[in-house]
């Protein structure tokens, strides 16, 4: 369907720009202030002179977008736009005559961009202030250099950079010395000696993540010096232990959150002295920390000086992650008694969790909005009753794997709960009677219903006749639903944007006929349906244009028809798995070819493609792919330049080793 150009008739004759934009203030919903620009030509150049962000989907359409729109121009992001690289973001930023109000750039994934690039961008944008690099996987010290000339740069975002040395820390330490924000995730090569410049040199930062670093408690020392600290992640540094978090102590008032999960040399002692040296922490997450003595236990018991240690906090802390622990009713009482200003709490995969201590924590914290009960096998419906009695302002439940719940607990939940937007039911034993009582919670925008197998169309009807906001509805193993109930949800649903089939065996090409209609769908799954075909997948991709990620692994009635119309149609996909299908070399070089925005592909046992049309269609698609994912045995037929050529690109190749009949 051909978008018609603009009217001839143009308001700005009649109206002034700033008249026209000062409209489109008025306009609440994006893509309504986009449908502007049809209206008139005036309402065009309005809509590109008052455009502040901008979020790029095909690397031929950059230029002429930033062209157009420099001029108001402070975000733009170009992390789904694929085959960007040196010369075509040098060629772009040289378009846009005047670029001096851009602030924000995020080329996150963006593996092509070096440090020509990099130069380019900060010559561009004399005002820069934020850049996020994170994930591009070939970013090391040279396109750090090329970063430290943006002197007034406050955040930058380096998560995953593996060239990332010292050297190139050091040198972004001393050029960009006003830095705030600063992401240093799972950069490898960084060590104390670099950790240690950059505490010297950035006395500003507010924000700092260093997880899984391989740094010691040398660092820690180093970064409680920075008076201004106040968001801490350090997530599995192993080699960081209680004497380094001790170092926070009486050097660091400043922190409000701190995060040292799956650090497994930090116990009890460690997190005591974190809490008494930050005296208006209001985040704090400890999950899967303190390993057990002996050895062989899972899980370790709370320990008591830590928990009398959050009295400290009873003014402070909203938030409290706890996953993994071995948590006690006495223990969540006297959480409860000195944490009553909670808002969020993470008892994942706790031991001990009974329906007792539950209710001596809501009994308390009544102003909790999240609880997150995931895999706490032990509580009844007694415990739902309790937070339905107590937790008016709940807004997230996260219940996976509490099989001892039942319809009853849930009636309290959507009778008590109105506020409620997001509950996770996956693997509970529950029934259609479940839906009916929540479908009282008419704010609801996520609801998870995995492998509750008891779950039919009735259900959903209950749902779609209230939950009109839900955005997301996962339905994996729900083996009872059929086409009815999905025509149920895409009349009542409008809004959904992600949508899990997998395994709804019942499923056929008429339920997807009603799925069409979700026009803001992005992502579906659609894995494991045996009675899904060509037809339904060309039905998606003509109703379903904002498409982005889609599962079709093992849709047996798949074929080249179905990559033809998602070809055709669906030009802002970039995620895609068609493992298993019978699809030929044919249809798989016109998908990876023709898709501009598709980055990520899994193509195991495609049993109809020979290993030419593997070439060919891996040859036509290596500069876009980031992620790729196929047989182990094909490393040894596949050219090694064109592997070669993937990676340098920055794609990032999963070989699995799969038997064909494998789930």
């Amino acid at each position: 369907m051909n978008r018609q150009p603009p009217c001839d008739c143009d308001m700005a004759t009649v109206f002034p720009l700033d008249l026209l934009a000062n409209i489109l203030d008025r306009v609440p919903d994006p893509r309504d202030r986009k449908s502007c620009r049809l209206v008139c030509r005036g309402f065009l150049r309005a809509e590109e002179l008052h455009r502040r962000s901008l979020r790029v989907l095909r690397l031929e359409a950059l230029t002429g977008l930033l062209r157009r729109s420099a001029a108001g121009l402070e975000c733009l992001d170009l992390s789904a736009c694929p085959a960007l690289d040196d010369r075509s973001l040098s060629a772009a930023l040289a378009a846009g005559v005047d670029l001096l109000r851009l602030r924000s750039v995020s080329l996150s994934r963006a593996s092509g961009v070096g440090w020509r690039g990099l130069m380019a961008l900060v010559d561009a944008c004399p005002h820069l202030e934020a850049v996020d690099l994170s994930h591009c996987v070939g970013v090391g010290d040279r396109e750090a250099a090329a970063l430290a000339a943006a002197a007034g740069l406050k955040e930058l975002r380096l998560d995953k950079c593996l060239g990332l040395t010292d050297v190139g820390l050091a040198t972004v330490a001393v050029g960009c010395a006003g830095l705030e924000i600063l992401g240093i995730k799972w950069c490898l090569e960084i060590s104390d000696i670099g950790i240690d410049l950059l505490a010297k040199k950035c006395q500003d930062l507010k924000e700092l993540d260093i997880s899984y670093l391989k740094i010691t408690n040398r660092s820690i020392n180093s970064i409680s010096s920075l008076g201004k600290l106040e968001v801490l992640n350090m997530v599995g540094c192993s080699d960081i232990d209680d004497e380094g978090l001790q170092s926070l102590k009486h050097r660091n008032n400043s922190l409000r959150s701190i995060n040292v999960s799956r650090c497994e040399n930090v116990t009890s002692s460690g997190l005591t002295s974190v809490i008494e040296g930050s005296n208006c922490l209001q985040k704090l997450n400890v999950g899967d920390c303190f390993p057990c003595s002996c050895g062989s236990c899972t899980s370790q018991e709370l320990a008591p000086l830590f928990l009398s240690k959050l009295n400290g906090l009873k003014d402070s802390l909203t938030v409290l992650k706890l996953d993994g622990f071995q948590v006690s009713a006495s223990s969540l009482k006297i959480i409860g008694l000195n944490c009553k200003n909670l808002a969020k709490i993470g008892l994942s995969k706790c031991q001990w969790v009974t329906d007792e201590g539950i209710c001596e924590l809501v009994a308390s914290c009544v102003h909790l909005t999240t609880i997150d009960l995931t895999c706490c096998r032990l509580l009844t419906d007694k415990a739902l009753m309790a937070i339905g009695d107590q937790c008016k302002q709940l807004r997230c439940l996260r219940l996976e794997s509490c099989s001892l719940i039942t319809d009853k607990g849930l009636e309290y939940i959507g009778t008590c709960c109105s506020n409620l937007e997001e509950i996770d039911l996956t693997d509970c034993s529950i029934t259609d009677t479940a839906m009916q009582n929540l479908s009282r919670c008419s704010k609801m925008l996520v609801l998870k219903l995995g492998l509750c197998y008891m779950i039919s169309d009735e259900g959903l009807v209950h749902i779609a006749s209230n939950c009109r906001k839900l955005h997301e509805l996962d339905l994996y193993r729900c083996v009872e639903v059929t086409d009815d109930g999905l025509a149920a949800i895409a009349t009542g649903c409008k809004l959904i944007q992600k949508l899990n089939l997998c395994y709804c065996t019942k499923i056929s090409d008429r339920g997807l006929k009603q799925v069409s209609h979700l026009v803001d769908l992005r992502d579906l799954e659609l894995r494991g349906l045996p009675h899904v075909s060509s037809s339904g997948i060309a039905k998606i991709a003509i109703g379903c244009r904002r498409l982005s990620e889609l599962d079709l692994k093992r849709c047996n009635l798949v074929n080249d028809e179905g990559l033809f119309a998602l070809a055709q149609y669906t030009e802002n996909l970039r995620q895609i798995n068609i493992s298993y299908c019978p699809v030929s070399g044919m249809g798989l070089c016109i998908l990876l070819g023709t898709l501009k925005c598709l980055q990520d592909v899994k193509l195991v046992h495609l049993s109809l493609v020979p290993i030419e049309w593997f070439e060919i269609a891996l040859r036509a698609s290596y500069e876009k792919l980031k992620k790729l994912k196929l047989l182990t045995g094909m490393r040894n037929l596949l050219s090694p330049l064109l592997i070669e050529k993937l990676q340098l690109r920055g794609c990032r190749i999963r070989w699995v080793d799969k038997p064909p009949a494998a789930c």
